[in-house]
């Protein structure tokens, strides 16, 4: 096994620390966790700013999603400390102008009384079909919603809505690196995992079967062997 590596785990937008919690118990075995702050800024910069000033000198990221936002931007902020990088369900490029539209359509909801409604109306998009009936996920969902609020909610769209375009720095990344995702995830689909790992040098691609975009909680236990197999390699 390699020496002894802290984890930053970054979770995505509407999320937090319980989409990690499968793996967590697991990732303990290399080095310490630390699940990021994400909520409390509402620029890409200054989110990955919070992150570094409570992080260890050097660690291994892990980011889902927006989480995967946060770390391009991480790695342009600090390339030099980190050392293992697992990008989930991401993408590199920047909002379309019919993306920006519909994150401002769910603020101004959000913002007005109906946030419960925007965390449930994402729900069938955030995963497999099989899970749409899934109560328990379901719930999970609103649960870790409910942990973000409304302000960090509103931070994390305004950050998601700025945030550059990430793949001219894709060739930068010397990191080992796996690029995860699940197969039916609509949000960022394989496409855009692809586009990663072929920007990325060495990066290695796995496609989750029956998973859609909360690749996490959806298939813990594929998540969790391919992070323990980039840490321990």
């Amino acid at each position: 096994m390699a020496e002894s590596l802290p984890v930053v785990l970054i979770p995505g937008l509407l999320c937090s620390a319980r989409l990690y919690a499968s793996q967590i118990p697991a990732l303990w075995s290399t080095g310490p966790v630390m699940v990021a702050e994400h909520t409390r800024d509402d620029s890409m910069a200054g989110i990955a700013r919070r992150i570094l000033a409570t992080a260890p000198p050097r660690f291994a990221l892990v980011g889902l999603s927006m989480g995967g936002y946060i770390s391009f931007e991480l790695l342009r902020q600090a390339p030099q400390r980190v050392v293992r990088l697992a990008l989930l369900d991401t993408a590199a490029r920047p909002d379309t102008a019919e993306a920006t539209a519909g994150r401002r359509t769910q603020m101004a909801l959000a913002s007005n009384g109906r946030f419960e409604e925007v965390i449930d109306a994402l729900y069938p998009r955030l995963v497999h079909a099989s899970r749409g009936e899934d109560d328990a996920l379901r719930e999970l969902n609103r649960q870790m919603g409910r942990e973000t609020g409304v302000s960090g909610y509103l931070n994390q769209q305004a950050a998601n809505i700025a945030r550059p375009d990430s793949r001219p720095t894709l060739a930068a990344i010397r990191c080992p690196t796996l690029v995860l995702v699940g197969d039916a995830d609509q949000l960022t689909p394989p496409d855009r995992a692809e586009e990663i790992a072929n920007g990325v040098r060495g990066a290695k691609l796995l496609v989750v079967p029956r998973c859609g975009h909360l690749s996490t909680l959806e298939q813990p236990e594929a998540v969790t062997a391919a992070l323990l197999r980039l840490l321990q390699d």
